[in-house]
């Protein structure tokens, strides 16, 4: 799961941000890359799609069990999901830093923002020392509760991001209808309004990451819940489980490609 804090309108329409966007689509691609993969994120990232790609080969039963290439792709996904976990180290200050930082309109804004990046943050707090059970430094004995307890902070951290994201979403809507307006106006008036067609674009740009972020914070939600629910019941199948994440590691992969 990712948030961010609310924005206005002005702010997503910051000249300086657009000359780096600007900047940013020229870019060679590989210097994009390289720039992505100097990110944390950018590395975790790919490293969540090759490990939820493999889930999917061996979920779906593709490979005998009895094949060499099954036992060392079940190898290969166990070392990932470990190494995925070191990448969290210190992750949770992000969090921290972005509740800070974050600029709230209402006591709505700030109770979901204390819940979302509260949640997530819990979460990654705990994954650091679920990293440390995984390399053998704490007792295993831990392993459950400590899962048990990021996986909760995990879903908390989802809700609070979706409805976060919610609002922006109306807030959003709300600019386009105010701009589509101003230009319904223009013509009539037979003025131009060149201006107001590029913000409702990048408004329509703005809406379609929101939604795919939603889409998200529900396949990550899904997989916390079924980590608490170990594996058990409706909507935890391992093909279901595996998919969800490969779904929000492509997502993630695309909004921070974007970013970088």
């Amino acid at each position: 799961m990712e948030t961010k804090a609310p924005s206005n309108l002005a702010s997503s329409q910051n000249p300086k941000s657009s000359i780096t966007k600007s900047v940013s689509n020229d870019r060679d691609f590989l210097n994009h890359l390289d720039a992505y993969l100097a990110k944390r994120d950018g590395v975790d990232k790919l490293l969540k799609i090759s490990r939820y790609a493999t889930k999917i080969i061996l979920a779906s039963s593709l490979l005998p069990e009895t094949l060499t290439l099954n036992r060392r792709l079940k190898s290969f996904e166990s070392s990932v999901g470990v190494s995925r976990k070191a990448f969290r180290l210190g992750k949770f200050v992000q969090d921290l830093n972005a509740l800070r930082n974050s600029c709230f309109d209402s006591k709505e804004d700030v109770i979901l923002s204390i819940i979302a990046y509260g949640g997530q943050g819990l979460n990654m707090f705990v994954e650091q020392f679920v990293w440390l059970v995984k390399s053998g430094l704490i007792d295993a004995k831990h392993s459950r509760n400590l899962q048990k307890i990021s996986a909760w902070a995990e879903i908390v951290g989802c809700i609070g991001s979706i409805s976060l994201k919610i609002r922006d979403l109306k807030r959003i809507n709300e600019d386009e209808s105010r701009l589509q307006s101003t230009i319904e106006i223009s013509i009539s008036r037979g003025l131009k309004y060149d201006e107001e067609a590029k913000k409702i674009q990048k408004l329509k740009e703005k809406r379609l990451m929101k939604r795919l972020s939603i889409v998200q914070d529900l396949a990550d939600g899904l997989m916390a819940l079924a980590d608490i629910r170990d594996g058990e019941g409706r909507l935890s199948g391992p093909l279901l489980m595996s998919s969800a994440g490969l779904l929000s590691a492509l997502i993630s992969t695309h909004k921070n490609w974007l970013s970088c």
